[in-house]
């Protein structure tokens, strides 16, 4: 019953336009293409870009795809997209809409299900997985731990394997996202032990926060590919 009454999720065609860069494409001295795939809205010939994190602003020249250039591409077509100006992009930077642009913060909330044995630990070294960008990150605080009997909010210090709570990071560089809520794509990621490269948890960014004042990576940007 509960399912029949959901209502349905806007179709991704229609939200602000995410490209993350998975490869920079060039063959040659003559043509430069940035390849990934949409990850919502719809990218045409002669669009405004904003690239993050430089914020330069250029159009698109053209989409190219392996039969050739398209009118137009849409989530979840995988492209290579040319711009009219030389512009330094590299993997893990994002063309977004100017009109609408994505959260850019090294601090933000998540909803996280921990997935590994050892319990999630406050202040220790993770690696964050948001579409194709790798940064290193802690967490600062766990807000609460849901209780999956009573769907309460308890609260904790700890998250152990199954549990579901909610969390606060910190990242090394900054992620550009959106809530979990408005896209899917860029609003969520994965959690990896840097020292046994296991998947340890699954998070759905619910929103920034203000920067902290004492930074656990001060003075540090750097994203590890």
């Amino acid at each position: 019953q509960h399912l029949e009454i959901v209502p349905p999720r806007p179709a991704v065609r229609h939200e602000a336009m995410r490209f993350p860069v998975q490869y920079v494409v060039r063959p040659n001295a003559e043509f430069r293409g940035f390849a990934g795939q949409v990850s919502s809205g719809t990218i045409r010939p002669g669009d405004e870009v904003l690239a993050l994190p430089s914020g330069e602003k250029t159009r698109v020249r053209s989409i190219a795809t392996y039969d050739g250039e398209e009118a137009e591409a849409f989530a979840p077509m995988s492209v290579t997209l040319t711009l009219e100006k030389e512009i330094d992009l590299s993997r893990g930077d994002m063309l977004v809409s100017p009109e609408e642009p994505p959260h850019i913060s090294r601090n933000f909330q998540a909803m996280v299900v921990w997935f590994n044995a050892e319990p999630l630990g406050l202040g220790r070294n993770y690696l964050i997985k948001h579409n194709v960008h790798t940064a290193r990150a802690k967490a600062t605080k766990i807000g609460y731990r849901v209780d999956m009997q009573t769907l309460d909010q308890d609260p904790a210090s700890e998250l152990r394997m199954n549990d579901i709570g909610e969390v606060e990071f910190e990242a090394a560089s900054p992620l550009y996202f959106d809530a979990y809520d408005r896209n899917r794509i860029t609003g969520s990621f994965i959690l990896i032990d840097p020292l046994t490269n296991a998947t340890v948890g699954a998070a759905m960014i619910r929103g920034e926060l203000p920067p902290n004042a004492t930074s656990s990576f001060p003075g540090e940007a750097i994203a590890v590919d």
